[in-house]
C-alpha cells in the first residue's frame, strides 16, 4: 500500500533543493518551520540567523528565546497554537537583511506554507516580514499591534524579538511592553474563533 502522501513533508524536500537565489550556496541547510502545521496562527520572521542554520529551525537563537518567552506569557503554546516559519529560508551572509530579489525568489514557499497551514491570523515579525508579505517598506512601529485583512486572514505587523532585545525596559510604552500587549489581544481573537467554531459532532 502507498503511503499517504505528507504536504509539509514534500514541501520540506522540495524546499530543500531550492537553488533559486545565490543564497543557497552559503547555507548549511533551508530552515523552513517549527510549530504546528494544523495551527490557526501563523508567525513569518525575516531569515535564518547562525544557530537556525545550524538547527535547521527558526527563532531558536537569543530572539527565539525572547518570543517564546513573550508568547508564554500571552498564553500561548508554540508548539500547539504557533506555526514559526521566515519570508527567507537560508540566512543571509553576516545575518544582513534580505534583499527585494532574495525576497521574491523565495515568495512561492511562503505562498506554499500558507496555503498548507491555512492560518486565520498571521503576525509579521519585523520590517522585511511586513515587506515581504504585503509590500509595504518601512513603518512597522506605527502599523504595529494593527489587523488589516490579508484575502480570507487577518494580518498583525509586531515588532520584531531581535530589535526588541535592544531594550530591557518592560515599563508601560516600552516596545516590550507594547509588544506583550499586542500579543494578548491575538490570544483574546484566537479565543474569540474558538468560541465561533461550530462544536464537533460527538457521533452515536
Amino acid at each position: 500500500m502507498a503511503l499517504a502522501h505528507n504536504p509539509e513533508k514534500a514541501l520540506r524536500t522540495d524546499c530543500a533543493g531550492c537553488r533559486r537565489c545565490p543564497l543557497a550556496e552559503g547555507r548549511q541547510q533551508v530552515v523552513l518551520s517549527r510549530g504546528n502545521p494544523s495551527a490557526r496562527l501563523m508567525l513569518i520572521g525575516e531569515a535564518p540567523g547562525a544557530q537556525e542554520d545550524a538547527s535547521g529551525l527558526p527563532f531558536v537563537g537569543r530572539s527565539g528565546q525572547l518570543l517564546e518567552a513573550l508568547l508564554v506569557a500571552a498564553g500561548l503554546d508554540s508548539a500547539q497554537d504557533t506555526y514559526i516559519c521566515n519570508v527567507v529560508k537560508c540566512r543571509p551572509p553576516g545575518n544582513r537583511k534580505p534583499t527585494a530579489a532574495e525576497l521574491a525568489a523565495c515568495r512561492p514557499w511562503l505562498d506554499r506554507q500558507v496555503e498548507l497551514v491555512d492560518p486565520a491570523l498571521v503576525l509579521l515579525l519585523g520590517a522585511s516580514a511586513l515587506d515581504g508579505v504585503l509590500g509595504i517598506k518601512g513603518g512597522i512601529t506605527r502599523l504595529r499591534g494593527q489587523w488589516r485583512p490579508w484575502g480570507s486572514r487577518w494580518v498583525m505587523p509586531l515588532l520584531h524579538p531581535s530589535y526588541l532585545l535592544r531594550f530591557g525596559s518592560i515599563e508601560p510604552g516600552s516596545p516590550r511592553a507594547l509588544t506583550a500587549a499586542d500579543l494578548r489581544a491575538v490570544h483574546a481573537r484566537l479565543k474569540r474563533l474558538d468560541d465561533l467554531a461550530p462544536p464537533l459532532d460527538s457521533g452515536g
